[in-house]
């Protein structure tokens, strides 16, 4: 009982070291950046792996908004620093679209396989975010006439391929959620400005044709 309690505490302490560090990104990504955001749904304390909103089935433990809702999601410092100062452990949830990045994410394995190739073929790209499960690589805001068009001229689109556009969301470094920590596997360049993004076409264009060149079977996840 003694090891599990000390356990449960360095947990505790672990979390609330967190804290700082969220609070500054979440205030560099609104205020610095103009990428609107809000807190997500804290783990289930009672089981990490599990999410703290009313669904016993979450596929997204701990990285999607629940109460604010994503209409609620804002630049506005003094929204975002009292938010984080109440909920000093809450995941960094970005509103995808609008004035903000959108993103195109695929499985970690296939994701890392398809930047070494990309990296090959002199592809730029901007951030990107990687979770345990998936990467996400930001993109400018796009439409969705513009993505369906996109689509639509392809022939093979792998269907692990998810858009997060308007209306969707990302979880931001340095969240913890319940399929582990949001890390940056490109990070922005140091600086104020918002971090320079690609085209969604350029993308898909270059991670489809990487997929299919490398063979890699990208499952759904």
């Amino acid at each position: 009982m003694r090891e599990i309690l000390g356990k449960r505490r360095r947990l505790l302490s672990q979390s609330s070291d967190r804290g700082p560090e969220l609070i500054d990104s979440a205030l560099t990504f609104a205020t610095e950046w103009q990428w609107p955001v809000l807190p997500g749904v804290t783990a289930d304390p009672q089981g990490c792996s599990r999410c703290g909103c009313p669904d016993p089935e979450c596929t997204v433990p701990g990285a999607h908004p629940f109460d604010p809702g994503l209409l609620a999601a804002t630049t506005e410092a003094r929204m975002v620093r009292w938010w984080w100062t109440n909920r000093p452990t809450a995941p960094i949830i970005l509103a995808t679209g609008g004035t903000a990045p959108c993103a195109v994410s695929l499985p970690a394995l296939a994701a890392s396989r398809a930047l070494v190739a990309l990296d090959r073929q002199g592809i730029r790209l901007g951030p990107v975010v990687a979770s345990p499960t998936r990467w996400s690589i930001l993109v400018r805001p796009y439409t969705m006439e513009q993505l369906g068009e996109l689509l639509y001229a392809k022939d093979f689109v792998p269907g692990s391929l998810r858009f997060h556009g308007e209306g969707g969301y990302i979880a931001l470094p340095p969240s913890e959620t319940g399929r582990g920590d949001i890390r940056w596997e490109r990070a922005p360049l140091p600086g104020s400005a918002s971090p320079w993004v690609p085209d969604v076409e350029a993308v898909v264009d270059a991670v489809v044709d990487a997929l299919t060149r490398t063979g890699v079977s990208a499952p759904e996840l």
